[in-house]
């Protein structure tokens, strides 16, 4: 099977691909035949900052082909999407059932890709901010996978002005189309604020100036990669606060809300009222260019990667 490796300094250009055997599924695993890959900002992230090689994992999509010892909830054939903590950039790939969810049926796995866990993270990140009916919302990073979601889930609920920040004005129109009352630019000497609810999926640099934006009593949810370090006094000022969220605390720690929250994405997508957005499908093959094109931020919506239909190789030895 095709798989991708990580070489070297986390460039773009570090990114290998070779043949190598079958994966084997252990205890409480199954092995899936890939259909589409998401490519994440964390995950190019981690690989621009590494100094050594990296196990590339991701969000995958596709059929079980195989089960592990203990697997009862899942057969073979059953069509799954999950976080795959190792080798994800591949053909078939092991995930544990723990982190694997049914797709339903009329959704296609890049569909599923580009839903789940960025749906989960930008409605978890909405729902921690606790935003009050008619409240002002905005959204950084906002034409991410992430991003494009959580404008959405902040315009079906009770916010009122909902806005969204990026880089670049050639996503206004875009963004405009998913629901945002209006677009700013990162650069931008005003972000049009104060704002309630900043919810960031960016960090780093721009932290401070989205602490900034907040009006008093104003929450942020930081979800993002990208650290940054807040100053006491600006959230003093304002009366303001600093909410961190993270998809994994809710999946391990209360599996009940998680599953609630998945069930209640799916119906929201049958319904029409949320809309995935895929930037690019592209070979996997090409996953440096996957991983260029979102540190390049440059990408509306989600970017997947697409495996070769291929005859499947033998299994990698024990």
């Amino acid at each position: 099977m095709l798989r991708i490796r990580h070489e070297a300094d986390g460039r773009p250009a570090a990114l290998v691909a070779e043949e190598v055997g079958l994966p084997e599924p252990g205890t409480g695993e199954v092995l899936i035949r890939t259909r589409a890959i998401g490519v994440t900002l964390p995950a190019v992230r981690r690989l621009r900052d590494a100094e050594e090689p990296v196990t590339l994992g991701g969000e995958v999509a596709g059929e079980i082909t195989a089960l592990g010892d203990g697997v009862t909830s899942f057969a073979v054939g059953d069509r799954v999407t999950g976080l795959c903590f190792a080798d994800a950039y591949a053909e078939f790939a092991v995930l544990n059932i723990a982190m694997a969810s049914r797709i339903p049926d009329g959704a296609g796995a890049v569909e599923a890709v580009a839903l789940v866990r960025s749906g989960m993270v930008g409605c978890g990140a909405y729902e921690a901010a606790h935003v009050r009916p008619g409240e002002s919302v905005l959204v950084t990073a906002a034409a991410s996978g992430v991003g494009v979601l959580a404008v959405q889930y902040a315009k079906a609920g009770v916010a009122g002005r909902v806005v969204a920040a990026v880089s670049s004005a050639d996503k206004a129109d875009f963004l405009r189309d998913l629901g945002a009352d209006e677009v700013v630019l990162y650069g931008d000497s005003d972000w049009g604020g104060p704002y309630d609810v900043i919810l960031d999926g960016v960090g780093g640099d721009l932290l401070g100036p989205a602490v900034q934006a907040l009006a008093t009593g104003g929450r942020l949810v930081a979800f993002s990669s990208g650290g940054g370090m807040v100053e006491a006094c600006e959230l003093l000022a304002r009366g303001a606060s600093v909410i961190g969220f993270q998809i994994r605390a809710i999946a391990v720690g209360r599996p009940e809300l998680y599953d609630r929250r998945l069930r209640e994405q799916w119906r929201m997508y049958e319904a029409g009222a949320l809309r995935v957005a895929v930037h690019e499908e592209i070979p996997l093959a090409e996953a440096a260019r996957a991983h260029a094109l979102v540190e390049q931020r440059r990408n509306r919506g989600k970017v997947v990667l697409v495996p070769p239909h291929r005859p499947p190789g033998p299994p990698l030895a024990t």
